[in-house]
């Protein structure tokens, strides 16, 4: 029996996320996802008069790919999946996983080696290039990370995925306005006292043009300006390995010390490059259906009342000349169940204990966003 949420989804996909115009060629990748959601991609492509181009990945396949490639044959992937992409307008990514940890054993060089030429190649052209739109496929492990039965966590994911982001995106311009008069910011919360300029930096409001779920702000730190620590209090993967408890201390934009449940692979990956011990984005979330972490950064990166501090790989968008090829949302959430904390601009109270106290964003709450 055909699902009728598929076809929404396929909906807001085409013509909100990527407003497929006819005679543009849209790249559909599908990793572990239902053929019936890959047909309904194609339906609803050609229904805008876009022409669709289909890519099938296997996360088992991919890694295999991973684990025994050299610098030659990743390259050529990269070189060759980029070409592909250079001749597309769009591009719509849903990535499913029947094991959240399939990389976790992959080295880290390996890890390295596909991220540099294949991974960020790829983005650096897709990002600023093309029209596209990346999510989640809801699978069991996914339901599992949130604690929900399967039925229970499809139910929330197609009302997460399908909400009315125009309403968000009518919310979100009194904070896109205020983030752009604002020079410093500073955040204060459990084992946390972090300071930083975002003065003159592009702020990009997100309301699902980008990615699905969506319901962030983000802009970057001006790169030498992050002084302070932090204390993230979401559990965090990055190449298959689960992170908790990560600290970090900041000298003049510098990660100087890093620790973590895993200290020693969580300095690995900040020593990948030198971009990666600097923040290259941060972000205000406030998706009024996304309210604990669940081990999946395009979810938690979207939780009501949290924000990102992202180190390593800048946006083209809101750029502040961090370059790396890691980029790692880790994420801090600020209502009271998780330790509360406080949100200033140049030295106002805009956030308290996650909820926004001030009058011109208290359409951002999530009462109002429902």
């Amino acid at each position: 029996m055909h699902d009728p949420r598929l076809d929404k989804l396929a909906d807001v996909l085409t013509n909100h996320s990527t407003t497929v115009q006819p005679g543009e060629f849209v790249l559909i990748e599908g990793i572990d996802i239902p053929q019936e959601m890959v047909i309904a991609l194609i339906r609803a492509v050609r229904k805008a008069g876009g022409i669709p181009l289909v890519e099938l990945k296997q996360n088992r396949i991919q890694r295999e790919i991973i684990l025994g490639g050299d610098d030659a044959g990743i390259k050529l992937i990269g070189e060759y999946e980029t070409f592909r992409m250079k001749k597309v307008q769009a591009y719509i990514g849903i990535r499913g996983s029947h094991n959240i940890t399939e990389l976790s054993d992959v080295p880290s060089e390996a890890m390295q080696r596909y991220q540099k030429y294949w991974i960020r190649p790829l983005n650096d052209y897709r990002v600023p290039h093309t029209k596209w739109v990346v999510l989640r496929w809801p699978y069991p492990a996914m339901a599992q990370q949130a604690q929900m039965s399967t039925e229970a966590f499809e139910d929330y994911y197609f009302d997460v995925c399908t909400l009315d982001y125009s309403r968000m995106e009518r919310a979100m311009v009194p904070l896109k306005s205020l983030m752009e008069e604002t020079d410093e910011v500073h955040i204060l919360g459990e084992d946390t006292d972090l300071r930083f300029s975002i003065k003159d930096i592009p702020v990009i409001p997100c309301a699902g043009e980008k990615n699905i779920p969506d319901g962030e702000c983000f802009t970057a730190p001006v790169r030498d300006s992050v002084n302070g620590t932090i204390r993230f209090n979401t559990p965090t993967i990055y190449q298959g390995t689960t992170f908790t408890d990560i600290r970090l201390r900041f000298e003049n934009g510098k990660i100087v010390e890093a620790s973590a449940n895993n200290t020693e692979r969580l300095n690995a990956i900040l020593d990948t490059d030198e971009g990666a011990r600097y923040i290259g984005e941060f972000s205000i979330a406030f998706n009024p259906y996304i309210t604990n972490p669940m081990l999946d950064i395009l979810f938690d990166e979207k939780i009501a009342g949290s924000f990102h501090f992202t180190p390593g790989q800048a946006y083209e968008e809101a750029d502040n000349s961090v370059r790396s090829a890691v980029h790692w949302d880790m994420v801090m959430i600020q209502t009271p169940e998780h330790g509360g904390g406080e949100m200033y601009f140049d030295g106002n109270l805009i956030r308290k204990e996650g909820r926004f106290v001030h009058p011109a964003l208290e359409a951002l709450n999530p009462e109002n966003l429902k």
